[in-house]
């Protein structure tokens, strides 16, 4: 497997020390094959989920960064229209504004991952990715570190990810994602751009539901226009009519909450589900900028 990998890499020119950091140093993690197949199925409810993401601790510190970097968050939401206080939320879920840092040999996990073989072919893009990644901005393997999967960095980037999307925020053209929270602003700035974000635009709707709501609603799937909604007896969380527009939302709502509150979802909810494919992750940026605001 090895000698295939360094095949490759030779003839897609990746440079010979990067190519000897990855090989030579390499190290079979029978850890990260264990958490791969062992993943856990979080049970948490919708209330439950944000519950235990946002509380005032986050939010405080939120707020001090959002004082510590001004200049930085002004400039990615004049460059890609993202505003602040988005920006302070997807960086406190995914990594409490860096503070969280996982600690795996990214190249380690995924050549063990590549030779376990359930997902072989995956993990082989990552690795030629973050190989590249490494080349191209000069950075050692060794200092490529992240969780089991791959994610690196303030906003948990894939090497993948980070390819497509990655982005340098200052004038040496090089992006490090780990070290350096500009380029993982810029970085994350650019993919929310790419994925259409509308700053004029609210995410979700937190509202009040009638009783026997049809539950089968919940999953976001299904969208009407906020009359339609209306007509079924869904009002805003304060108990006051919702907004007369023409615009469209999904719902998000759990049964097992057993209370009245959902969540009309609006297209920035599902822009963030391009990030992160869970209705509770959307539901919880949008609930923890709207207190970075």
């Amino acid at each position: 497997m090895l000698q295939r990998i360094q095949d490759r890499a030779i003839a897609e020119r990746i440079s010979p020390h990067i190519i000897d950091e990855v090989i030579q140093e390499a190290s079979f993690k029978p850890d990260v094959i264990g958490r791969d197949r062992n993943q856990a199925e979080f049970k948490y409810t919708l209330n439950e989920y944000i519950s235990r993401m946002i509380d005032g601790t986050r939010v405080a510190k939120g707020r001090d960064m959002k004082k510590k970097y001004p200049t930085l968050l002004r400039r990615v939401d004049q460059k890609y229209g993202v505003p602040p206080h988005v920006i302070l939320a997807f960086w406190g879920l995914e990594s409490n504004y860096g503070t969280f840092k996982s600690t795996h040999r990214i190249s380690d996990a995924f050549l063990s991952l590549i030779y376990e073989g359930r997902r072989a072919e995956f993990f082989t893009a990552q690795l030629f990715a973050l190989m590249k990644h490494a080349d191209k901005n000069k950075l050692a393997i060794d200092s490529l570190r992240g969780s089991w999967a791959g994610a690196m960095g303030h906003f948990q980037f894939i090497p993948t990810t980070l390819a497509q999307y990655g982005k340098s925020a200052n004038a040496d053209g090089r992006i490090d994602v780990i070290n350096r929270v500009s380029d993982a602003m810029f970085s994350a700035g650019y993919f929310l751009h790419r994925l259409g974000w509308n700053k004029d635009e609210r995410i979700v709707r937190k509202v009040s539901l009638p009783a026997g709501f049809d539950m089968s609603l919940c999953d976001a799937k299904t969208k009407k226009p906020l009359s339609a909604w209306a007509a079924m007896g869904v009002r805003n969380s304060d108990g006051g009519a919702l907004p007369v527009a023409s615009k469209s939302a999904g719902m998000v709502c759990d049964e097992r909450d057993n209370n009245n509150v959902g969540y009309l979802a609006y297209d920035n909810f599902y822009r963030i589900k391009k990030w992160n494919n869970s209705n509770a992750y959307a539901v919880t940026v949008a609930m923890l900028s709207d207190r970075l605001k």
